[in-house]
């Protein structure tokens, strides 16, 4: 975490661990106050890679699984990075910045910090002869994220004006001067990220706390969790295969690209209708927090796992939200465990989007 960064947040009550903002001041009822009132979360759980360069785009769509020619200044993507296998190695927020001229060919991906030195070695032995350059920005790029009841209309008011669509983005540098490189992503129906840069980000965060009551990564793991938005986290490296994170119906897949590590696989699942596991919401009531790469069963596998936990975060009231990978026919008939049979009973809940 960039260190002047740090040192203002521990000033305004953050207790971080290991460079991640965990909440502030008591941190009581922060998922609650998500709920009926704004929040704010410095998204320090997530590093940034810049990826530029003249050949910049040719690279990334020949190794990602979203059509990474469709990322423009106005329209952010989903998408991931799979092993030959269509196993998915990482998943990204992927966005531009408002200029498009041959000297600026730049596209930012966020991912899990803890997966950012990792996923920079892996792309970087794609470069070869390409004219492509990656680098760690995560100290001068930073993001901020924006949620809760009435947070469109008040972002509305500081920066002018917000995407109407999800996944649109907008530059507000050009309008608003003060917030120059500054810019707005819809995630959901009242979740936005606002993209800026150390220089401008102290003013833009003091603004917003004006209103927007601050919170640590925890909140925020859950508004993104409740609108069901996959993170890949080291546990679960290799674990699914896209569509098992539902990547394709929030636009992290596409089928008429051309190739890039796994597609054969993505595709001949997707084409052939062979997929038996799906990610759904989930809630649990325990006292031990439950992890990325949990394994859940079922009485119907005989002793095998019937899913995994993608993603968990605690609930307002109690126990804890989760996105869960789970066996199609076991959640459709089945009690799901946590880690046995004998383990927490999961309770199923209605994601913001269909599944098909």
């Amino acid at each position: 975490m960039n260190s002047i960064w740090q040192d203002y947040l521990r000033e305004q009550g953050a207790k971080i661990q290991d460079g991640i903002v965990q909440y502030f001041g008591a941190g009581q009822g922060e998922q609650a106050a998500a709920q009926d009132s704004i929040v704010l979360c410095y998204l320090s759980q997530f590093g940034v890679l810049k990826v530029s360069g003249e050949d910049a785009e040719t690279f990334l769509q020949n190794l990602l699984s979203s059509d990474v020619r469709e990322v423009t200044p106005w329209h952010a993507q989903f998408s991931s990075f799979n092993s030959p296998k269509g196993r998915m190695l990482a998943s990204f927020l992927i966005w531009r910045k408002g200029v498009l001229d041959d000297a600026d060919k730049a596209f930012f991906l966020q991912l899990p910090l803890s997966l950012c030195s990792d996923i920079q070695q892996r792309l970087s032995r794609y470069i070869l002869r390409s004219k492509v350059t990656i680098e760690n920005v995560t100290d001068q790029q930073i993001s901020f994220g924006w949620a809760g009841e009435g947070s469109e209309e008040q972002l509305k008011e500081y920066l002018g004006s917000v995407p109407v669509e999800p996944w649109g983005a907008e530059e507000v540098g050009n309008r608003v001067s003060e917030h120059n490189n500054t810019g707005v992503i819809r995630l959901g129906e009242q979740l936005f990220q606002i993209n800026t840069t150390s220089e401008h980000a102290l003013a833009l965060w003091q603004k917003l706390i004006v209103t927007g009551r601050p919170v640590g990564s925890p909140c925020w793991d859950w508004l993104t969790i409740r609108d069901g938005i996959p993170v890949i986290m080291p546990a679960t490296q290799e674990q699914f295969v896209p569509q098992m994170a539902n990547l394709e119906l929030i636009g992290g897949v596409n089928f008429k690209k051309g190739c890039y590590p796994g597609q054969e696989i993505v595709a001949r699942m997707q084409y052939l209708g062979k997929l038996k596991r799906r990610m759904y919401l989930a809630h649990i009531e325990n006292d031990v927090p439950p992890q990325p790469g949990d394994e859940l069963y079922s009485a119907d596998m005989e002793g095998q796992a019937s899913g995994m936990v993608v993603n968990a975060s605690p609930a307002p009231g109690s126990g804890y939200d989760m996105l869960v990978v789970v066996q199609i026919s076991s959640q459709k008939d089945q009690t799901i465990h946590w880690k046995s049979l004998q383990g927490a009973t999961l309770r199923f809940m209605r994601l913001p989007y269909p599944i098909y």
